[in-house]
């Protein structure tokens, strides 16, 4: 009896320190699975900051989320995404090599826009997670990876032209640029992106995926209400809007409008009283944005004024990026590129079709939007914690395109773009709404 439990008690030590030698290992190899990742200058992951729990079985959740949407059936029918190509533009590949054959297909075609030409300088798995999802619904699809610098539209515009020019007939992009555009789907990069995305003698139309965002909580919009001293009035007698970091991460306070005015953006430091940022003097008469940006210290409360500086009073966005605003409205909350007519802006619900409260809403196009809304979150098989947010909603609706294409090659994007909303499965008011669309995106 001894001696069986001596036995007992080695091979319980023996278990526990593979589990514990497992467990470190895991650690080590994705130090950041657990990490909130840093929001770039101006262009930032779609992903809310929030810790989403882990599922006990991720695969177990897999499973069914796939049958949610109806893709279990239509793999079995044979319909896997063959011969269609998807590009994942986004800043987030470090490392992506461990996961091909994995998350990723076996071979993905790979082009940084970069001035350094790296496509992991920035340390995130948020475009590997993307791609998981793409390949995890369209398995058979072929996929390409870009990424850009912020700030720099001109790359993510090259990015765009060299998936098309690859062959790509779906781009998914869970990144949100709010000052690329006039807040309500126009601008000069909008006007590029369109003809980028739009038929030509090198190939047919593409369709576009875009995060709808996760800023409606952190987004004002209206008109410009002069509270007498030349500054905006967010509520009476109110002429500031508080500013509450996350963090201590770089905040860009980004402002948009569509009108021929122009606005002077500023932020001030509640706790000394002076001036942190400040946008940068308008050089032109045509733009349509204004940004702030500074680095928060810790315990100090910050405060953003929007002046007029000359022009006509109009209506105008403005959207917090690492922070959130004491004045807020979800409505017309959706930034660049979700905005555009031309893209299609994919928001977040739960598993029983409820709006994410971050999930941004329209309307602030000459589409209507949100377009689609999709389940979050979405189990990875490559670490402890689901993806969510609307960066996880983005490429599962690309990724039931490319099953739509493997059924109908000879289809338009059009014809695409249609069935995709005749077959969403409506979860507001009759039709469309401006919290979720034309409904949950689904496979009859």
């Amino acid at each position: 009896m001894q001696r069986n439990s001596w036995h007992l008690s080695i091979t319980r030590l023996l278990a526990a320190g593979l589990s514990l030698l497992w467990a470190l290992a895991f650690l080590t190899q994705e130090p950041r699975l657990f990490a909130a990742e840093a929001p770039a200058p101006s262009v930032q992951e779609s992903t809310p900051e929030s810790v989403t729990p882990a599922y006990a079985d991720p695969l177990q959740a897999r499973l069914q989320h796939l049958a949610r949407l109806g893709a279990d059936r239509w793999h079995a029918a044979g319909y896997r995404g063959r011969s269609v190509k998807i590009a994942i533009l986004d800043t987030g590949f470090r490392g992506y090599r461990a996961y091909l054959g994995r998350a990723l297909p076996d071979h993905v075609m790979v082009q940084s826009f970069r001035t350094d030409g790296n496509l992991e300088a920035k340390d995130s798995q948020h475009g590997i997670l993307c791609g998981e999802i793409v390949h995890a619904l369209a398995p058979e699809a072929e996929l390409l990876l870009a990424n850009w610098e912020p700030d720099r539209s001109d790359q993510f515009l090259a990015a765009v032209r060299w998936a098309r020019q690859q062959g790509a007939r779906i781009l998914s992009c869970s990144l949100i640029m709010p000052s690329w555009s006039d807040g309500e789907g126009g601008g000069a990069v909008h006007t590029e992106l369109a003809r980028l995305l739009g038929s030509r003698r090198d190939g047919p139309e593409l369709l576009c995926f875009a995060s709808a965002g996760n800023t409606a909580q952190r987004h004002w919009s209206g008109l410009f209400h002069d509270g007498g001293h030349g500054f905006h009035e967010w509520q009476a007698e109110h002429e500031t809007n508080e500013l509450t970091p996350w963090g201590e991460e770089r905040i860009s306070v980004e402002l948009c409008w569509q009108t021929k005015a122009d606005y002077d953006l500023c932020v001030y430091d509640g706790t000394t009283g002076g001036e942190v940022a400040r946008s940068p003097d308008s050089n032109s008469s045509g733009r349509c944005s204004a940004v702030a940006r500074f680095l928060p210290k810790a315990r100090h409360a910050y405060a953003v004024r929007v002046r007029l500086a000359h022009g006509p009073a109009g209506p105008f966005h403005l959207v917090a990026l690492g922070a959130s605003l004491q004045y807020a409205n979800a409505s017309g909350s959706i930034p660049f590129p979700a905005d555009g007519p031309h893209v299609i802006a994919v928001g977040a619900v739960t598993m029983d079709g409820q709006r994410m409260l971050y999930s941004s809403c329209g309307p602030n196009s000459a589409q209507p939007k949100p377009d689609l809304v999709a389940p979050v979150p979405f189990a990875s098989l490559w670490r402890a914690r689901p993806f969510s947010g609307t960066s996880a909603s983005a490429p599962q609706a690309a990724a039931l395109a490319a099953l739509w294409w493997s059924r109908y090659p000879d289809w338009t994007a059009a014809q695409v773009r249609t069935a995709l909303n005749s077959s969403a499965r409506d979860l507001g008011p009759p039709g469309h709404d401006y919290e979720t669309g034309y409904g949950l995106i689904s496979l009859p």
